[in-house]
C-alpha cells in the first residue's frame, strides 16, 4: 500500500529516464468507534521506505520496507504491536525486446513471524479490508514470487496485457506458544486493456480482471483453514476537465467459497469489497498541483451458502497537495476523514477515520 500511495509521485517525471528513486515518509490511519463497540479506536503509523535502481536498459531491482506502530484501546485494556514490517526484494527483467516482463520477489521476513496471543484482536482489526489500514500485517514467515507479463497492440490505439504469478510461503509460527503455519501457495492471472476513449482520444480508460487461488493453510496440529478463489475487477477513467484531469475508478473484488474440502477444514467465509472514487486533479503553478478525492467503499461477507451480509460502509472525503520542490525531489501531502458505521451484533456503530500522508520521493 506505500508503494501505492506513492506511484502518484513517481508519475510525475519521464520514468525511462530515471536510473534511482528513493521514497519514504509517514502515514497515520486512526479509527474512532461508537460507544457500543468493543474497540474504543484504533489508530497505526507507518514509516514506509522504498528504494529502485535501473541497473541497465531491461533490469531493475526494487527494495521496500517500513516500520509501523499500532495500538488499540478496549474494555480490557489498550492493545499495542510495533516494529519493522517484513523486506520486499524483486527483480525485474525485460526479456523479448521488453515485450515481456519477468520478474522475481523475495519476502525476507524482518518483521514480527510472531506475536503474543493477546494481540490477536488488534491484529485482526488491522486485517479488515473495509478499514484498509497501511499496514495489514507486520510479517510472516517470508516467501517468493515468479511472474511475467507482456502486452500487444489492439488495432490502432488500444494495447491489452496479460499476466501471471506463483507465490510460496514459507513455515513460520503465527503466535508465540502455537503451532507452526504453513501457509498454501497463491496463483493470480490477470488480463487488462487500455485505450484513449471520446471525442478525440481525450479520455483514457483501463480496466482489468484478476483471479486469484491458493492452497489450503495447514497448521502443526493438523487442522486446515482454506479460502475460496477470488475475481477482482478494476476500471478507471481519466477525463479532461479545464485546465486539469478528473479520474473515475471502480474495484469490485469477490471472494467465493472454497471447492473439495471436507467439514474437518475450516472454511473463509465467502465475501465482498467494492470501492467507487473519483479524483479531480488541477495545477495551479508549475510546480504546484491540488486533487481534492472522495471514495466509497463497502464490505459484505456471508456462509457457504445464503446472502452476503453487510458489514460495513464509510465514505472517505480528502485532498492530495503535490509539490516538485526541485528537479529531483517531490513531496507529497494528502489529508482524508473516512465516515461510515460497521456491523455490531446485529446493529452498528458509527466510525470516524482520519488518514495522513506525507510522502517524500527523490529521483535521479
Amino acid at each position: 500500500m506505500c508503494l501505492c500511495a506513492a506511484a502518484p509521485l513517481a508519475a510525475q517525471g519521464p520514468t525511462a529516464r530515471v536510473g534511482t528513486a528513493a521514497r519514504t515518509g509517514f502515514v497515520f490511519d486512526g479509527y474512532y468507534f461508537g460507544s457500543s463497540y468493543a474497540f474504543d479506536h484504533v489508530v497505526e503509523w507507518t514509516v514506509p521506505v522504498s528504494l529502485s535502481h535501473r541497473l541497465g536498459p531491461s533490469l531493475t531491482v526494487d527494495l521496500s520496507s517500513g516500520y509501523a506502530h499500532a495500538a488499540a484501546a478496549t474494555t480490557s485494556g489498550t492493545l499495542e504491536v510495533s516494529g519493522p514490517t517484513d523486506t520486499d526484494v524483486r527483480m525485474s527483467w525485460a526479456a523479448v525486446s521488453g515485450r515481456v516482463i519477468v520478474s522475481v520477489a523475495g519476502t525476507l521476513p524482518t518483521g514480527k513471524k510472531g506475536v503474543d496471543s493477546s494481540s490477536v484482536p488488534l491484529l485482526s482489526a488491522l486485517a479488515t479490508e473495509l478499514l484498509n489500514f497501511t499496514t495489514p500485517s507486520f510479517g510472516t514467515g517470508g516467501g517468493v514470487t515468479g511472474g511475467f507479463a507482456t502486452a500487444f497492440k489492439l488495432g490502432e490505439r488500444w494495447a491489452a496485457g496479460v499476466g501471471g504469478s506463483y507465490r510460496r510461503y514459507a513455515r513460520y509460527t503465527p503466535v508465540a506458544g502455537g503451532g507452526d503455519l504453513e501457509p498454501g501457495g497463491e496463483g493470480r492471472v490477470r488480463l487488462g486493456a487500455e485505450g484513449p476513449v471520446g471525442g478525440g482520444g481525450r479520455g483514457y480508460f483501463r480496466g482489468a480482471a484478476m483471479y486469484a487461488t491458493s492452497g489450503a493453510d495447514t497448521l502443526s496440529a493438523g487442522s486446515r483453514s482454506a479460502s475460496g478463489p477470488r475475481f477482482l475487477l478494476y476500471s478507471g477513467l481519466s477525463l479532461p476537465a479545464g485546465r486539469g484531469s478528473l479520474s473515475l475508478y471502480a474495484y469490485d473484488r469477490y471472494r467465493l467459497r472454497p471447492h473439495g474440502y471436507d467439514s474437518t477444514v475450516v472454511q473463509v467465509p465467502r465475501g465482498n469489497v467494492l470501492a467507487l472514487g473519483a479524483r479531480l486533479e488541477r495545477p495551479l503553478s508549475p510546480a504546484l498541483s491540488l486533487a481534492p478525492n472522495v471514495e466509497f467503499r463497502h464490505e459484505l461477507a456471508g456462509p457457504p451458502t445464503g446472502r452476503l451480509v453487510l458489514l460495513g460502509w464509510l465514505v472517505r472525503p480528502g485532498v492530495d497537495l503535490r509539490y516538485r520542490a526541485s528537479g529531483a525531489l517531490t513531496v507529497l501531502v494528502q489529508g482524508q476523514a473516512a465516515f461510515g458505521r460497521l456491523a455490531d451484533n446485529g446493529s452498528s456503530v458509527s466510525l470516524v477515520g482520519p488518514r495522513m500522508v506525507v510522502l517524500l520521493e527523490w529521483a535521479r
